[in-house]
């Protein structure tokens, strides 16, 4: 019996470390894509992106490295969220400083307004799960069991404009005026939270066909 519960101990112990080796974020692997430089060029093959550096990279027969300062935007085909994500390069001042290029992801865009994010890897607060390392829901983003998270800032450009948003309710609706009524009803309807990434998206979509 002590033996049999030894050999399950080094089974469950492979099992975590297998789970350890798989639990990678969206920006630590290489994606097929594309990167569309300033000059009008485009290059293709495998790309990765660092936003806490606004870096991209790109793999053929070697590694090439951007700045956002040399890239218009970019897209990958992420198999983690199962779909095509782009980034575009705009002016931010992102620590309150000055204006540089910097890497937002667009989530939704209309004739008004868009909606963009930026990742970061957060420590997970919520307790550990070893059964669901990169447990994905691909409204929400993947969360990592072994003590970290794939949480967002979000951004609406508006006007020339980007403000970030502050997750807060009061907030949401004085960046999409005019429509409170039938946001408010809208989110109650389908059950849409004003802090998540899938509602947010489908709140801002919303807004921009109610413009239209």
């Amino acid at each position: 019996m002590k033996k049999a519960i030894i050999t399950l101990s080094f089974v469950f112990l492979g099992v975590i470390a297998v789970f350890a080796q798989n639990s990678q974020f969206p920006s630590q692997v290489w994606h097929k894509g594309n990167i569309y430089l300033n000059d009008g060029s485009t290059r293709s093959g495998l790309v990765k992106y660092d936003l806490d550096n606004n870096l991209v990279q790109l793999q053929n027969e070697t590694i090439e490295t951007f700045t956002a300062s040399n890239v218009s935007n970019f897209e990958i085909f992420d198999e983690i969220f199962g779909g095509i994500r782009r980034f575009y390069s705009l002016p931010y001042a992102i620590n309150g400083e000055y204006e540089s290029p910097t890497f937002f992801e667009v989530l939704t865009e209309g004739n008004d307004l868009a909606l963009l994010c930026r990742e970061y890897v957060a420590t997970d607060t919520r307790g550990m799960n070893y059964w669901g390392p990169m447990g994905m829901n691909p409204l929400w983003g993947p969360q990592n069991s072994f003590g970290y998270r794939l949480a967002f800032n979000y951004y609406f450009f508006k006007n020339g404009r980007l403000q970030r948003y502050s997750l807060k309710k009061k907030d949401l609706f004085a960046l999409l005026p005019g429509y409170d009524d039938e946001i408010d009803l809208f989110m109650r309807k389908n059950r849409l939270e004003h802090d998540k990434r899938g509602d947010l998206l489908r709140i801002t979509a919303y807004y921009n066909e109610l413009k239209n």
